[in-house]
């Protein structure tokens, strides 16, 4: 009895997905109908260029100030509140933010060429 019932079930379920697949081509996901992203994007350093004239990730905060000189602004640390969230700084230079945590960097974000206008 129960056999018959999941039988009967699973010929339903596999009926429903050939149905479905077969009016997929009548969707209409064209991109006008995408919401659009209202932030601002920033990109990682993609390019040799770019990430030679930046920190890289494993460096210490003293390797950093040593090698590109004092940040234009130390902003305030985040997290560090329990163990597994350790507190995260993050340095201002012109054109770019490094993400340390705690005292190792784990990314350099630059500032994208079109907020500056």
């Amino acid at each position: 009895m129960i056999r018959k019932s999941i039988l009967a079930m699973m010929s339903l379920l596999v009926g429903a997905m050939f149905v479905g697949a077969a009016h997929a081509e009548t969707l209409d996901t064209s991109a006008a109908d995408q919401p659009k992203p209202h932030h601002v994007r920033k990109h990682r350093a993609t390019h040799e260029h770019e990430s030679a004239n930046a920190p890289t990730r494993g460096m210490t905060m003293a390797q950093v100030e040593r090698r590109f000189g004092a940040p234009t602004e130390k902003l305030a640390p985040a997290g560090g509140d329990a163990p597994r969230h350790p507190t995260i700084n993050r340095w201002r230079y012109a054109g770019y933010t490094v993400y340390f945590e705690r005292n190792r960097v784990i990314d350099t974000v630059y500032d994208d060429a079109k907020t500056a206008s």
